[in-house]
């Protein structure tokens, strides 16, 4: 299996001194017997004749936030999708090996995807709030799955809308649009529409790359916060952005291989394979 590397090649004083320099990681949560919620098994992801994903074998901890990185292109996406089963809108997409969620593949034929997608919500890279009022774009969730009448809305819209760190600026302009939002707070509502309906796991495709820098921060911090109830699955091109908020990182290369899987700190501070340190420290992607 690909899913974790083997090398025998460890990184130099000299590049692990680079490394640190170049990465800051700070405060992760590391070991421990944290039960795992998501995992893949032999997974490989192909459109038509193209490979994505190959021999893919991880475990994902349940409340823990696991950053995927690597080069475009590298399947990170693919990955990402392959959770939640968006990938089935792609008609090309062949899927082999397995992706368990609590155990059970999601690719068996007697599960939902449309109800697996209400126990795991994704968030994309461009903010997409609905061209509806702020409620309506936080509500909108419940109301599709049909949750509404079995919740006080109010309080759920709130719930939600204070989770995503929301709630205090624009508590007293719920009906208006989420539209007339800044960039930073459109993904923050739509991150307050993913958790809305209460899912188990957040599935982020690069939340951050259409951001500032003071947007991107305020959207760091709550993912930390986040992941104490939630897990949280995220894809970066961002290497410093992964170091800061994550406890475990994966490392795709081409050809959609997982190099390296391991706590952040390992995997930024002494990886094991000579291809991460290359990728970590600028030498190729």
């Amino acid at each position: 299996m690909s899913s974790q590397s083997t090398s025998s090649d460890a990184p130099t004083d000299e590049s692990k001194t680079l490394i640190e320099t170049e990465v800051s990681v700070d405060g992760q949560r590391t070991g421990g017997d944290t039960e795992t919620i998501v995992s893949a098994d032999g997974l490989s992801v192909s459109y038509g004749d193209e490979q994505a994903l190959s021999d893919v074998s991880m475990a994902i901890p349940k409340n823990r936030v696991t950053a995927i990185i690597g080069p475009s292109g590298c399947g990170k996406s693919t990955f990402l999708r392959s959770i939640n089963r968006m990938n089935d809108r792609i008609p090309s997409c062949s899927v082999d090996g397995e992706l368990r969620f609590k155990g059970t593949n999601v690719y068996a034929d007697e599960v939902d995807p449309v109800a697996l997608r209400r126990t795991i919500g994704q968030v994309f890279q461009a903010p997409n709030p609905f061209p509806k009022s702020i409620y309506d774009n936080v509500a909108y969730g419940l109301r599709m799955q049909g949750k509404a009448a079995e919740v006080d809305l109010d309080d759920a819209v709130e719930r939600a809308l204070r989770a995503a760190a929301l709630w205090d600026e624009v508590s007293d302009q719920l009906d208006e649009s989420g539209l007339e939002l800044s960039g930073g707070q459109q993904q923050r509502l739509c991150i307050a529409r993913a958790i809305a309906p209460d899912p188990e796991v957040i599935l982020m495709d690069e939340p951050t790359s259409a951001l500032d820098p003071v947007a991107e921060a305020r959207i760091e911090d709550l993912i930390d916060e986040l992941s104490e109830e939630y897990t949280v699955i995220i894809v970066t091109h961002n290497m410093q952005q992964a170091a800061r908020i994550s406890d475990r990182t994966a490392v795709f290369l081409t050809g959609g291989e997982l190099v390296e899987y391991d706590d952040t700190a390992t995997i930024f501070e002494n990886p094991a394979d000579q291809r991460v340190e290359d990728y970590i420290t600028g030498k190729f992607g």
